[in-house]
């Protein structure tokens, strides 16, 4: 190694200084790259192979230098030298997040939203990764999109549901049906009006995408309500900055008492990412326990949840249609209220099957699809 190679690395106590490409400078610290070396990985399973916790000692250099573009170490009291690429290194040299393909942008929309919705065909789907990437693309960046050309079995919602994620069983089973019934044990199974909701909000960690099905639908009314929740959530910031702070950060409960379960849930009305963008919401007033603050706690998170609730029932950002059978709407039901105006249950049928799958399975599969991972 020339003089120029050898300048390139100088050790600390806890850690070694490099020059990355492009000449930088960058610190790693000495654990990190003992627990990070290429060989702490297994090559079929990508899983971590390498436990850090059974090393006898600190881990320190013996020898550190840069070999062309590699930066070789000899570990001490150790038989065993770490190779690592500077172009991994310096992927990991500011503290930033390991960059995710899928994280991207929602772009918010409105009342005017049904005829720019995202389409798919169900038989496209199943033959073609571009028509399954455009399709979880819409629902990442917009949250909802129409499946159609659906066949009438219960079988094509399954086989919609596999292609992103796993079938994701709730408190109603894995599947759901959507109809009029003797003894109703939800609004949803009446031909009544049901309020823009989320689904399942008494469950702990709600179910992330949700499919409905439409077999059959030709009742008078029953027009599906679909609002961006994203949307009215960043606006409600922008006018009243501590009305969304009091429902991004207050926790109120939730809850499901029926046929033998008492689920209870504790959930903040508005969902913050990572980046502190809005990326959910959680409500349902059939499902929302009585609200358990501090009473004079309650004299300002009241006002400002009514004022949110009606902001969603708000023209500006309702969309209206009729699902119709043969489509599946497909939506973030983390993001998405949805919610139906009342129908003539004796004017025709009107039958929807759901299910859910999750959003991080989702996120998974279009990583997957888009971009190779930290192995290629």
């Amino acid at each position: 190694m020339d003089g120029a190679q050898a300048d390139t690395v100088s050790l600390e106590a806890a850690g070694l200084n490099v020059t990355l490409p492009g000449g930088a400078p960058g610190y790693f610290n000495y654990y990190w790259l003992r627990d990070n070396c290429p060989t702490s990985f297994d090559p079929q399973t990508r899983e971590r192979t390498f436990d850090i916790f059974h090393l006898s000692a600190r881990p320190r250099p013996a020898a550190a230098q840069v070999e062309g573009d590699i930066l070789v170490i000899d570990w001490q009291g150790e038989n065993h030298t770490s190779r690592y690429p500077l172009e991994l290194l310096a992927a990991y040299a500011t503290g930033g997040q390991r960059h995710d393909p899928a994280d991207l942008p929602r772009r918010p929309w409105y009342a005017d939203h049904y005829p720019h919705l995202t389409r798919v065909s169900h038989p496209r789907l199943k033959e073609s990764a571009e028509e399954r990437r455009r399709w979880m693309e819409a629902l990442l960046v917009e949250g909802v999109a129409i499946v159609t050309d659906m066949p009438d079995t219960d079988d094509a919602l399954t086989e919609t549901a596999l292609l992103i994620g796993r079938i994701r069983p709730t408190f109603f089973g894995p599947y759901f049906d959507v109809r009029v019934r003797v003894k109703p044990t939800n609004l949803a199974y009446t031909s009544k009006a049901l309020e823009l909701h989320t689904d399942v909000p008494a469950e702990e960690h709600a179910p992330g995408i949700q499919f409905l099905h439409c077999r059959a639908n030709n009742v008078t009314g029953g027009l599906n309500l679909f609002a961006d929740g994203t949307a009215v959530a960043e606006e409600l910031r922008a006018e009243d900055p501590e009305a969304f702070r009091l429902l991004s950060e207050t926790e109120v409960p939730f809850y499901k008492e029926h046929d033998g379960l008492d689920m209870r849930a504790r959930q903040c009305v508005i969902e913050l990412d990572r980046h502190g963008q809005v990326s959910g919401l959680t409500i349902s007033q059939h499902m929302a326990d009585m609200f358990d603050p501090p009473q004079r706690a309650l004299d300002a998170y009241y006002p400002a949840f009514v004022r949110f609730g009606r902001m969603l029932q708000d023209e500006k950002y309702l969309m209206r249609f009729t699902l119709k059978a043969g489509e599946c709407i497909t939506f973030d039901n983390h993001r998405i209220v949805h919610g139906r105006e009342a129908y003539s249950a004796t004017s025709g049928e009107r039958y929807l099957r759901g299910t859910y799958t999750d959003r991080g399975e989702l996120r998974g599969v279009y990583r997957a699809m888009v971009a190779p991972g930290r192995f290629g």
